[in-house]
C-alpha cells in the first residue's frame, strides 16, 4: 500500500465517469432525456431546454436541484425518466474490479444519482457485490455534491471517520468539501464535462486520468 494512503480504512467512490471511463458518455443519453423532460415541463424548444439544463447543472450541482429550486418539481418522476437509459456502452474492467476488491476496509458509493440507477450501473460493470452501500441523492435530501451537508450525512449515517477515508471523484469541485473534513482526495481527471470546473490543488491530494492503473500503483501491483 502506498504510504500516503496506508491510513485509509474507508474507500468512497463517485459513480458516473469515475468507475467507468468518461468516454462511455452515459451523460449524452441522460442529456437527451433531461432535455425532453425540461421541454415538457417548460413548454420550450430543445435549445432553451439544453441551455437551462447546463446552467442548472453548473449553478446547483445537478439539473434536478435546479429544477426543484426554480420550478418545484418532485424528484421521483424526474429521476425515473432521465435514468431510463441503456447500459450497453459500459464494459467490465476485470483489472479494476480486482483492484477495488483488494482495497483493505470498507468500500462505499457516494453519488448524485439515485440508488436504483447506481445499482444498474454497478451490475453492468460487474461490481454489484463490491460495495457495502450506496449513499445517493435521496439520502442527501436532494441536496447534491458539492454541498457539504451530503458529506456530513454520509459520515454520520455510516460511521465514517473522514480522516481515515479516501474519496475518488471525477468532478474536481466535489472534492473540496471532502478535503475540508479531512478526507484524502483523488481527482479522476478523465475528460468529464466540466470536470475541471473550480478545481484547485489545495483540495486535490492525487490526480489520475485512469482509475485502474492508479489503484494498481497504490496497491503495489
Amino acid at each position: 500500500m502506498m504510504d500516503a494512503l496506508a491510513h485509509v480504512d474507508t474507500w468512497i467512490f463517485d459513480l458516473d465517469n469515475t468507475l467507468y471511463p468518461a468516454k462511455a458518455d452515459l451523460f449524452a443519453l441522460m442529456d437527451v432525456k433531461m432535455g425532453e423532460f425540461i421541454q415538457g415541463l417548460l413548454g420550450c424548444d430543445a435549445d432553451v431546454a439544453r441551455e437551462t439544463q447546463k446552467r442548472y447543472f453548473l449553478e446547483h450541482g445537478t439539473t434536478l436541484s435546479g429544477l426543484m429550486h426554480h420550478h418545484g418539481i418532485e424528484p421521483g418522476d424526474y429521476l425515473a425518466y432521465v435514468h431510463d437509459i441503456s447500459m450497453d456502452r459500459l464494459e467490465v474492467d476485470e483489472a479494476l474490479n480486482s483492484h477495488i476488491a483488494a482495497l483493505p476496509g470498507r468500500r462505499l458509493i457516494f453519488t448524485n444519482g439515485d440508488a436504483d440507477y447506481a445499482g444498474r450501473v454497478l451490475d453492468r460493470l460487474g461490481l454489484s457485490q463490491a460495495f457495502e452501500l450506496i449513499h445517493d441523492i435521496h439520502a442527501c435530501q436532494y441536496v447534491p455534491k458539492p454541498d457539504p451537508s451530503g458529506y456530513d450525512a454520509l459520515c454520520r449515517a455510516h460511521d465514517v471517520d473522514p480522516t481515515r477515508a479516501a474519496f475518488f471523484e471525477d468532478m474536481a469541485r466535489n472534492l473540496k468539501p471532502a478535503k475540508a473534513i479531512g478526507m484524502t482526495t483523488i481527482w479522476v481527471n478523465n475528460g468529464s464535462e466540466a470536470g475541471n470546473h473550480d478545481h484547485h490543488p489545495d483540495f486535490i491530494d492525487f490526480e489520475t486520468d485512469h482509475l485502474t492503473p492508479f489503484l494498481a500503483d497504490i496497491l503495489g501491483k
